[in-house]
């Protein structure tokens, strides 16, 4: 097959370019040329901005894609500008959309009220009713903030006549590459890295169960979705097939890392400001992804026991410099040593 991604430079995006050509697949991508990853030789690239794409329709045409993956639609205006760019030059696109479309991502945003959403969710599940869920009044109209929102890229996608659409759906992802950090900023890699005795966990968010998914995995899932015609105007969600507390996660990388500690469950008003989690975590994340598996025979290439050890592995070689050092916030290990002190644990 003729394959043309958009973006495919970041993260996810390298993933699903080298599965595809391990599989023979003739790969195009089309991205700005500002991150230097490392593609197979055999990938040819086009340059440009999203928002020129339209001034490479005649180029477009001429590879003649077979399916389109467009990995960065995020806003009504890259919906419309896919759907400019490609109406007649491809027969299909596969979408990457989240789960954060979901009304249970927004009522654990606090974007929502009502009664909790039913778990697994599947992808029947209702959305949200509230769109733009990272809107901030403080920060420019244009900023990407204001103008994400995936539940608008699905309605204009799946409702055009330009091409056949597949929208998949990913879970939180994690793993090398990650410019989020997961495993440092709430998985407290760094802790158990250092080998703290205790780690304080808001009990409430310990208990919370939320979806992930591995990236090479995720990458897989999006390939098979390309690949496979039968994904024909279907949604799909990602993830994996259970979705541990987090309480249980954080035992998981510590064991990995050999780590003896002992993790410390307090009320989430008893806690310093640096460790409450600013959800509601009432509304639990787990996601089905049943639909994927049966339908298209979608299963993870990498074990859960390896992927925590390559994001692990990955994290601590590309630490971020300001997490780092024990010094580097100071005031929230001391706050954090005063509360176990104030509990009679430290002395």
């Amino acid at each position: 097959m003729r394959i043309l991604i958009i973006g495919g430079t970041s993260f996810i995006g390298p993933y699903v370019v080298k599965q595809l050509v391990g599989m023979g697949h003739e790969v195009v991508v089309y991205h700005r040329g500002e991150t230097n990853a490392d593609l197979p030789e055999s990938v040819r690239h086009i340059l440009g901005a999203r928002s020129e794409m339209h001034q490479f329709v005649n180029e477009f045409a001429r590879f003649a894609p077979d399916v389109v993956i467009d990995m960065i639609a995020s806003t009504e205006k890259d919906a419309e500008q896919l759907i400019n760019a490609f109406n007649g030059v491809t027969p299909r696109v596969v979408a990457i959309s989240s789960q954060d479309v979901y009304r249970a991502y927004g009522l654990v945003n606090r974007k929502e009220n009502g009664a909790l959403e039913p778990v697994p969710i599947t992808e029947h599940s209702p959305l949200r009713q509230t769109l733009y869920p990272y809107q901030d009044a403080a920060k420019d109209g244009a900023d990407w903030c204001n103008t994400y929102e995936k539940i608008v890229v699905e309605r204009i996608l799946m409702g055009t006549a330009a091409f056949a659409v597949t929208m998949v759906r990913l879970p939180a992802v994690y793993g090398p590459g990650d410019y989020q950090h997961r495993f440092l900023s709430y998985l407290n890699l760094k802790k158990l890295k250092n080998n703290r005795p205790y780690i304080i966990m808001d009990e409430s968010f310990a208990e919370w169960h939320w979806t992930h998914g591995y990236v090479e995995n995720v990458a897989h899932a999006i390939v098979t979705a390309a690949v496979n015609r039968s994904s024909i105007g279907k949604i799909y969600n990602v993830g994996e097939s259970s979705a541990p507390s987090m309480i249980d996660f954080v035992r998981e990388i510590g064991e990995l890392l050999s780590w003896k500690g002992e993790i410390i469950l307090l009320p989430r008003d008893t806690l310093p400001d640096h460790l409450r989690v600013p959800l509601d975590t009432t509304q639990q994340l787990m996601i089905d992804s049943v639909k994927i598996r049966a339908e298209l025979g979608y299963e993870e290439i990498v074990s859960r026991r390896d992927a925590l050890m390559r994001t692990i592995e990955w994290e601590i070689r590309n630490m971020p410099d300001d997490r780092n050092s024990d010094s580097a916030n100071p005031s929230n290990d001391k706050a954090e040593e005063e509360l176990l002190q104030r509990l009679g644990i430290l002395t």
